[in-house]
């Protein structure tokens, strides 16, 4: 799981009606008695054992992961994905970075310095050093340009060479329901987006005010990879814009600023409001960046299952296979983040999913792909690549479904959907939940931007519909405050430590199948569907799919 979360085609007509059969003819049942928690077991037993070292890319234990994958799925029945092989090469480089102590600002009140990690924490994605140089800073809202929620905060201002002090979240996320999707984040509220929007702008900086509430997370996050090492795609041959330095900034910090500039810090609450105007600081700024750059390359693992009748158009499954390597030691002595729940039970579950849709009694009709991805834990990396260099176009893509952890132990009756709103895929799954006897409930923080936080959202950022669940709570005879004890209980001692490991004893993985077999009904049922699923209307990647944006 991405560290940072706890817890462009049009497409063509004739796939809108390619398809003669009508999903209310499948049959149900044809596929599931493949599935096997034993055989489920077995899979994560091996991923998540120390010989594998935590399955870190660029490592033995990459290499150990991405042969087992290989040999599992070809023992599973799957084609090789990309040709004749089961790999896709993704390119990509190491960036250490090394940052000065201190910042320097100058305004006309007088010079004083900025404390690196107390005050700000800032890296780079470029390949060389960086710095800035008595650069002007700007005030510039939520850093947002949406011209669907009429919104822009880069209006009447050029900041090409300058470095923008945004808001993170979205517009109005905590004093206006009205405005964008209210509490409920979209992608323009996604520190991400800041970043990019920024480079698209030509700034020279951007530099996020830390908000706990808006942003979900302690500014202790970013210090934790402050200084640290960042996988990043290999962008050699590439014209991509970036920022030359990104990074957080402390709230309290930024209303120093403001201060110093004579303004009121009342400021990041009039940004809220619809026309507010972006605002130079009238200061400037000055640091360093020092960059140590390794390329190399890791690998995605994909097969696939040719379609019947339309092998062009493909459901997509995915389920990321790395995870942390080797590191600190915790208190027990152990040094391997095994990464056994996060995320090797979704990795073992695409091998159940591969098995049952190979035993199917009748074909899919369209085209099923099983994709294990490299470097989600370093931003979401390998499913980026796929995205960008798709081996099956993205506009026959008619959906991803995406595994980020499968549920250990009973069967619960509900199953959490993550981004509500977003497509029909929500509304197929809604539809099978049911004929199983369950029901779909919602994440109970949208405020956190979860949807933007595993691999489905690039294939979304690429128009493709995409659906990404989390287990339930409501665990069958024991009730949500039991399921919801086993959540917090994972977040507050095993998220992202040694301790993630497998567990014979208590790993019944029950409720891991009941998913995977309604994640299978939901793509068995597209790949007979007459038609394909769409975004909902609201959703910002509805205009990529229409070739509109």
């Amino acid at each position: 799981m991405y560290p940072f979360r706890k817890l462009l085609y049009a497409v063509p007509i004739v796939l809108l009606a390619s398809c003669s059969q009508n999903s209310s003819s499948v049959d149900q049942e044809d596929g599931l008695a493949a599935f096997s928690a034993d055989s489920l077991k077995a899979h994560i037993a091996v991923l998540a054992s120390d010989d594998f070292m935590g399955r870190k890319p660029f490592t033995e234990g990459e290499t150990k992961t991405i042969a087992y994958l290989q040999q599992q799925f070809a023992a599973a029945g799957l084609e090789p994905g990309n040709g004749s092989s089961y790999l896709q090469e993704v390119p990509m480089v190491n960036i250490k970075t090394t940052a000065a102590p201190s910042m320097q600002v100058k305004s006309a009140k007088g010079n004083f310095e900025l404390k690196a990690f107390d005050d700000y924490v800032i890296w780079t994605d470029k390949t060389e050093n960086v710095s800035l140089a008595d650069n002007e800073l700007v005030f510039a809202g939520y850093g947002v340009v949406a011209p669907e929620y009429n919104w822009n905060d880069y209006a009447g201002i050029d900041v090409k060479g300058k470095v923008v002090m945004v808001m993170v979240n979205d517009p109005g996320w905590n004093t206006d329901s009205t405005l964008f999707k209210g509490k409920t984040m979209t992608y323009y509220g996604r520190w991400t987006y800041k970043f990019e929007e920024a480079a698209r702008q030509g700034a020279k900086g951007c530099l996020i005010v830390h908000n706990t509430a808006a942003a979900s997370y302690a500014f202790a996050v970013p210090q934790n990879n402050f200084n640290a090492s960042r996988l990043q795609l290999d962008p050699r041959g590439k014209d991509i814009k970036k920022c030359d330095v990104v990074g957080w900034i402390q709230e309290g910090v930024a209303k120093k600023l403001l201060s110093t500039a004579g303004l009121d810090s009342n400021l990041l609450v009039k940004a809220n409001e619809r026309g507010a105007k972006p605002v130079s600081l009238n200061m400037k700024l000055s640091t360093s960046v020092k960059v140590e750059a390794t390329y190399n390359k890791s690998h995605n693992v994909i097969g696939k299952i040719t379609g019947s009748k339309h092998p062009d158009e493909v459901i997509i499954y995915t389920s990321h296979w790395d995870h942390l390597g080797i590191g600190t030691p915790d208190a027990t002595g152990d040094s391997i983040y095994n990464g056994a729940y996060d995320n090797a039970s979704g990795t073992a579950g695409l091998i159940e999913l591969a098995r049952a849709f190979k035993s199917m009694k009748t074909k899919p009709e369209r085209t099923i792909v099983i994709l294990s991805v490299t470097s989600e834990e370093q931003g979401l990396q390998g499913s980026a690549y796929y995205a960008q260099n798709p081996i099956y176009p993205n506009a026959k893509t008619l959906a991803n479904i995406n595994i980020d952890e499968l549920n250990r132990f009973e069967k619960t009756k509900d199953i959490v959907v993550v981004g509500e709103g977003q497509s029909e895929l929500e509304d197929i799954l809604k539809e099978e939940a049911e004929k199983m006897g369950r029901y779909i409930a919602y994440e109970s923080h949208p405020e956190a931007g979860h949807y933007y936080r595993s691999d489905h959202f690039n294939f979304a950022k690429a128009g493709v519909p995409a659906l990404y669940i989390n287990e339930g709570i409501d665990v069958e005879g024991k009730g949500k405050e039991y399921g919801q004890k086993l959540q917090d209980a994972y977040n507050e001692k095993d998220y992202h430590r040694p301790s993630d490991s497998y567990n014979a004893a208590t790993w019944s993985m029950a409720g891991g199948i009941d998913d995977l077999k309604l994640l299978f009904q939901v793509g068995k049922r597209l790949a007979f569907a007459a038609k394909m699923p769409e975004w909902k209307n609201g959703s910002e990647f509805k205009a990529i799919r229409e070739g509109k944006k």
